[in-house]
């Protein structure tokens, strides 16, 4: 299941990204129009930040704003920063790897297979779908709404 924290970056990217050629938002304007509580914002803008997806300005005027083009910034990247693996099983997971406590026998075990089958199916949409593409669908959904 998506978290909360990867679901608020996502809809906080999509803002700044519809917002790109405006000056940068506060962090207030963003979690009112998203409904995010401002705290929990802050620290996920901050993370963000730190990862170089986003630029913050302090001082009158300031605020946040992508630091990357739209189209550059890919969910697969936001869900590592915001929940860590992908995988739903440890023993799957591309970047988080470890065993799991109760396998006898990892390289014969049917449900670690599933899952790296799964794993990849999801690692393969969320690395082809952009914040670009989100806000294109967005904007799709609302004209056939």
């Amino acid at each position: 299941m998506l978290s909360k924290k990867t679901k608020y970056a996502i809809k906080a990217l999509v803002v700044l990204g519809k917002n790109a050629d405006k000056p940068p938002m506060q962090i207030s304007k963003i979690a009112e129009e998203e409904k995010i509580p401002k705290k929990f914002l802050e620290q996920i803008l901050l993370d963000l930040r730190n990862a170089g997806f986003l630029y913050s300005k302090k001082g009158a005027g300031g605020g946040y704003s992508l630091n990357k083009d739209p189209k550059d910034i890919y969910l697969v990247q936001i869900m590592r920063i915001t929940d860590g693996p992908i995988a739903m099983v440890p023993c799957a997971s591309l970047n988080f790897y470890h065993k799991c406590d109760e396998c006898h026998q990892e390289t014969t075990c049917g449900i670690r297979d599933v899952f790296i089958e799964v794993r990849d199916a999801t690692v393969k949409i969320l690395s082809e779908t952009s914040i670009a593409d989100v806000i294109s669908r967005e904007s799709t959904l609302i004209l056939n709404g």
